[in-house]
Parts: C-alpha cells; structure tokens; sequence
C-alpha cells in the first residue's frame, strides 16, 4: 500500500457514473418495477452502497476508509440509457474516487442481473468518475 500516514485528514468528495443500456420491454419493466425479481432501482441502490462500503476487499492495495455518505441516483436519458451517478463523502488521507467509481459499478451490474431476463444484451458503458474534491490535488471535474 502507498503509505497516506504523512498526509492530511481533509474532507474528500467523489462522484461517477455508468450508462446502463437495455431494450425497450427491459426499460419499462425497471421503470415499473415489475420485474420477477423486484424493484431493480432499490436493489442496485442498496448494492451500490454496500460495495463502496467494500471497495478496500475489492481492489487490492487499496485504503479502507471511513465513509461518512454514499449516495446512488438514477435517472433516464434522452437516449434510453439508464444513468447511475454516485456521490461519495468522507474525512481521510486519501480519496474516495474508487469507492464512488465502484459503487457506480457494482450499481450497474445490479440492475443487469435483475433485467438479463428481458435483454441478454444489456450492456454498461462508462463507469467513470466525474469530479473530485478535497486533498493535495485540490479539485478535478470531468
């Protein structure tokens, strides 16, 4: 592991996103909430949440890292894809820019396994972060 002890507790922020794509019968079906395995959105919420709470077991050198708020959003695009945005917060020496990028991840691959019924093509395009706030290198926005 890189070793952060040197470095400042500062308040971190991160947000990500990833597009999910499906066909029009799986879009309604999640929009409705009536998929055989319930409502997808809160599921993948939920998974979201759970998995930046893991990150640190996930990615191999990572940091564990107190977070103090994780959020999970959806919303449709013009163009059909769902939108997964994360919002990830904590006080560490080190960022949460993985643990938004894979709660955002981990979201995504949710509402995949809860549509494959409907669309064996779904697909996740995009995981990627959108801004970062806090530590050394100050902010960065997509």
């Amino acid at each position: 592991m890189v070793d952060v002890s040197a470095k400042k507790v500062t308040s971190r922020l991160a947000r990500a996103e990833a597009l999910v794509r499906m066909n029009a019968q799986a879009r309604a079906a999640l929009r409705e909430a009536t998929l055989r395995k319930g409502d997808a959105l809160v599921a993948a919420q939920v998974a979201g949440i759970m998995a930046a709470k893991q990150t640190a077991a996930l990615i191999p050198l990572s940091h564990p890292l107190p977070l103090e708020n994780v959020e999970v959003r959806f919303d449709w695009r013009d163009d059909g894809a769902l939108r997964i945005e994360t919002l990830v917060r904590t006080a560490a020496r080190t960022g949460v820019e993985l643990e938004a990028m894979v709660a955002a991840a981990l979201a995504a691959l949710t509402i995949y396994d809860m549509a494959k019924a409907l669309d064996k093509g779904i697909t996740i395009e995009s995981v990627r972060l959108l801004a970062k706030r806090g530590g050394k290198s100050g902010e960065w926005s997509r």
